[in-house]
């Protein structure tokens, strides 16, 4: 999707899919040319106004692999947080949680959440309309030997975390394990008794299409 935040300083929030392959030898990171800035970057995009970052990420993995989420199991450290009561969803554990300055004159910022994953499978779906359709799998030489204009220092360093640390220590965890869902099916019960009124009330149900309405973004814009 396009950019929601467009004011000098202001932060867009943003999944990334850090994705390794296993099974075939040497595991290997998946990259892909980015449409726009023309470097090759882990697949990801922005969280939309009516998802969770969780569910960004499921779509965004889909669209931008052709994976589903029951293909791949996500990293997390032995030690977390499980649950804080009812009601509540539990995402899982990034690998970095980081917001970086992009553009010229660093005006836009990202605010990103970094997941990582492992499958040992072929992708299930072809590539989403629109979607960048250069892709490849790097071992970690290939990985170390790309030119610092060809990519970024940090989707090269968090690769190289995960390759090194990550992958030796941390618990594999059926990514279709976490829920994905929208702001719509979180609310307190209270708060939704309370806007059913309202919106009964008003003779409305209270939906609103987003996405029909915005759309997604275009070519020009892409989903960064």
């Amino acid at each position: 999707m396009a950019h929601i935040h467009t004011q000098s300083g202001q932060y867009d929030l943003t999944v990334s899919l850090y994705i390794v392959r296993l099974g075939q030898g040497l595991p290997r990171v998946l990259v892909h040319r980015h449409k726009t800035l023309g470097v090759w970057m882990q697949p990801g995009g922005h969280v939309e106004l009516d998802e969770t970052p969780w569910s960004a990420a499921a779509h965004e993995l889909v669209e931008e692999t052709g994976y589903d989420l029951d293909q791949c199991q996500v990293l997390e450290p032995a030690v977390r947080i499980r649950s804080t009561g009812p009601g509540d969803d539990v995402h899982p554990q990034p690998l970095c949680v980081r917001s970086v300055p992009l553009g010229q004159g660093l005006a836009h910022r990202h605010t990103d959440l970094a997941y990582g994953l492992v499958t040992s499978e072929d992708p299930r779906h072809a590539l989403g309309a629109g979607e960048s359709s250069e892709l490849m799998w790097l071992d970690r030489d290939g990985l170390v030997a790309l030119p610092p204009e060809e990519t970024f220092e940090n989707v090269r360093q968090t690769y190289l975390f995960m390759l090194d640390e990550v992958l030796g220590s941390w618990e594999p965890v059926p990514a279709s394990a976490y829920p994905v869902v929208g702001p719509q099916e979180t609310k307190p019960r209270a708060v939704q008794g309370a806007l059913s009124d309202l919106f009964g009330a008003l003779e409305w149900d209270g939906s609103y299409d987003y996405k029909a309405a915005r759309g997604r973004g275009t070519t020009a814009e892409g989903d960064w």
